[in-house]
C-alpha cells in the first residue's frame, strides 16, 4: 500500500529514512541490502507457512520443517504471492519515479504466522502537491497488482486437475469418500473438526470466473491450490488497498475522481459501512460473551454501540453531527443484516472488519488531507480511476476469511 505524507502522524515501524539514499531515488548498497533482507526473511516465512496450507500433508511451522514436496509447492506459493506484492509496490514506486517525486523500496514485512507476511509498504518522502502525480502514484499500484493477481487465478482455473486430485491430502476422509463415489466435490463441508474448517468468502469475480471452469474446489478446500490460493489473496488485498477511505490506494484515486468535498462524504458514510460489517461479526460474539456476567436485555448492542462511539469520535473528531448520524447508519446496517440473513455465527467470524476498523480510524484516516492544486484528471485516468473502483467491488467479500 502507498503511504502519502501529508499527516505526520500517518507513520509505520517501517518508514525508517536510510542516511544512504540521496535525494534522486538512488539507494545505497546499505539501503537494498535492508529491503533485500526484509523479502528474503519474508520469502522464508510465506514458504514455510505456504506449506502448512497448500501441502499434501502439512506441519505446523515452525515446530516441523516440511518435507521436500510440500516445501516446493510453498515456495510456488511464496513466489505467486509474493510476485504479486512486489509489483503492487513497484507500481507505485515507478509511479513515484516518473514525477521526480522521492521515494523508498518496498518494505516487505514477515511474520511468522498466518500466510508469513502482512503485506509490504512503500514510503512516499515528500508532500505531493499535484492532483494527477497523487493519482498516478496510487492507482499504479493497485493496477499492476490485480493484473498478476487475475492472471495467477486464471491459470489456476485452466490447470485445475480432477477432484481425485484430493486423494493426495493428508486426512479428509470423508471428503476422499465422497469424491470416489460421485467423480465431483461436494457442496457441502466435509471433515469437520474441533479446529474448524479454514473458509474463504467469495467474491463477485471469483463467482463469475469459477463457473467457467470444471473441477472448481469449494470454497473450503482452495487454500489447498496454490495459483487459486495466492490469486484470491492477490485480488483481496488488491480491494482492501482499493478502500476509498485515507491515504489508502483508493483513497487517492476516489479522491482525485471527485475532490475533496464530495470524497469527505463518500469516506465518511464507507466508514460506516465497514463499522457495520464489524458489527455482523460483533453483536453475536458480544451476546455469548455477556451472557456470561449478566442476562440484561439488548446489553451487546449498548456495548457495540459504545465501542462505535469511541471509534467514530476518533473517525471525526468534534464533528458530532457526523459522529450520531453515522453511529445509527451503522447500527441501523448491522441490525437489518442480522433481522433479514440471521447473526453470523460467532465460530464463523473473522474479526477482519473490526481490525479494519481500527485501521482506519487510527492509521490511514477517513479523509484525504486535501492537495494544493486540485485539477481535472485527463479522460484515461478517470477511465482507470473508476474501473479501479469496479476492481474494488469485484474483489470484496464481506465475510473474507475464517474457520467454519
Amino acid at each position: 500500500m502507498s503511504q502519502n505524507t501529508f499527516q505526520e502522524e500517518v507513520t509505520t515501524d517501517f518508514e525508517v529514512l536510510s542516511s544512504n539514499e540521496d535525494p534522486k531515488n538512488k539507494p545505497g548498497s546499505r539501503t537494498i541490502l535492508k529491503h533485500l533482507g526484509l523479502f528474503l526473511l519474508t520469502l522464508f516465512f510465506v514458504t514455510m507457512t505456504g506449506a502448512n496450507f497448500v501441502g499434501f500433508d502439512p506441519v505446523l511451522f515452525p515446530f516441523a520443517i516440511p518435507n521436500t514436496v510440500d516445501m516446493l509447492r510453498g515456495l510456488l506459493f511464496a513466489g505467486l504471492l509474493l510476485g504479486f506484492l512486489t509489483v503492487h509496490e513497484f507500481g507505485h514506486y515507478f509511479a513515484a519515479v516518473y514525477h521526480n517525486i522521492k521515494v523508498s523500496l518496498p518494505y516487505y514485512i514477515p511474520i511468522p504466522i498466518g500466510i508469513g507476511t502482512l503485506g509490504a509498504v512503500i514510503r512516499i518522502k515528500e508532500r505531493i502537491t499535484r492532483m494527477h502525480k497523487l493519482f498516478d502514484v496510487g492507482a499504479a499500484g493497485p493496477v499492476a497488482g490485480f493484473i498478476v493477481a487475475l492472471a495467477a487465478l486464471l491459470i489456476g482455473f485452466a490447470t485445475l486437475p480432477e477432484p481425485e486430485y484430493v486423494h493426495q491430502f493428508a486426512g479428509h476422509e470423508e471428503l476422499k469418500e465422497y469424491v470416489t463415489q460421485n467423480n465431483a466435490y461436494p457442496d457441502f463441508i466435509t471433515d469437520e473438526t474441533e479446529q474448524g474448517v479454514l473458509t474463504v468468502g467469495n467474491t463477485l469475480l471469483y463467482t463469475v470466473l469459477a463457473s467457467m471452469f470444471d473441477n472448481v474446489p469449494p470454497m473450503w478446500e482452495m487454500y489447498h491450490f496454490p495459483f487459486l490460493f495466492a490469486g484470491w489473496l492477490g485480488l483481496f488485498f488488491t480491494a482492501l488497498n482499493l478502500m476509498p477511505v485515507g491515504q489508502l490506494d483508493g483513497g487517492h484515486i476516489l479522491y482525485s475522481l471527485i475532490g475533496y468535498r464530495k470524497h469527505k462524504i463518500v469516506a465518511r458514510v464507507f466508514f460506516a459501512c465497514i463499522t457495520a460489517l464489524a458489527g455482523i461479526e460483533m453483536i453475536p460474539f458480544l451476546r455469548d460473551f455477556i451472557a456470561e456476567y449478566t442476562a440484561l436485555p439488548f446489553a451487546e448492542w449498548f456495548v457495540w454501540g459504545f465501542i462505535l462511539y469511541l471509534l467514530m469520535t476518533k473517525a471525526f473528531r468534534t464533528d458530532q453531527l457526523w459522529i450520531n448520524a453515522m453511529i445509527i447508519t451503522s447500527l441501523a446496517l448491522t441490525a437489518g443484516h442480522n433481522f433479514v440473513f440471521g447473526a453470523v455465527d460467532p465460530g464463523q467470524a473473522s474479526f477482519i472488519w473490526l481490525i479494519w476498523s481500527f485501521f482506519i480510524a487510527f492509521i490511514v484516516k477517513v479523509e484525504h488531507p486535501p492537495v494544493d492544486f486540485e485539477e481535472e484528471l485527463s479522460p484515461g485516468r478517470r477511465v482507470i480511476g473508476w474501473l479501479s473502483m469496479l476492481i474494488f467491488l469485484l474483489c470484496i467479500s464481506p465475510n473474507p476469511i475464517y474457520m467454519n
